[in-house]
């Protein structure tokens, strides 16, 4: 695309923010032992790639109520990958402090944006 007003899937801050936080859930699913990794950390990772999965799919739909609803999917699982599944490791001791702050700090920024993301996207519905 030669639009200058185009910013593609790689330059948009809320799927960087997404892509790192499931570059750091990889790296604690990583060090998850076979059975943490199956009664958890499986359905940990899937959200956390999820997450910017969505945000790609959604990117990537023609008209902006298909967009809004592909956003919404992802907000839906960065909550499961947050508020649930790493809470629920740090809270079981499986993951370190240090792991859980960093998740805890770019989630809580991630959902700030992403919650922006989708208004903005909603507002270009009722222009």
């Amino acid at each position: 695309m030669n639009d200058k007003n185009f910013i593609t899937l790689k330059d948009l801050k809320v799927y960087q923010l997404a892509r790192e936080l499931s570059s750091k859930a990889w790296d604690v699913y990583c060090n998850l032992t076979f059975e943490q990794k199956k009664i958890m950390g499986d359905q940990f990772i899937r959200s956390m790639d999820s997450i910017e999965a969505n945000i790609a799919e959604g990117y990537g739909r023609y008209h902006a109520m298909d967009q809004v609803k592909i956003y919404l999917y992802s907000r839906g699982s960065m909550f499961e990958a947050y508020y649930h599944w790493t809470s629920l490791l740090f809270v079981r001791k499986i993951i370190s402090e240090a792991d859980f702050g960093y998740i805890n700090t770019h989630s809580k920024d991630l959902e700030v944006r992403l919650n922006n993301f989708i208004s903005s996207t909603r507002k270009s519905i009722k222009k």
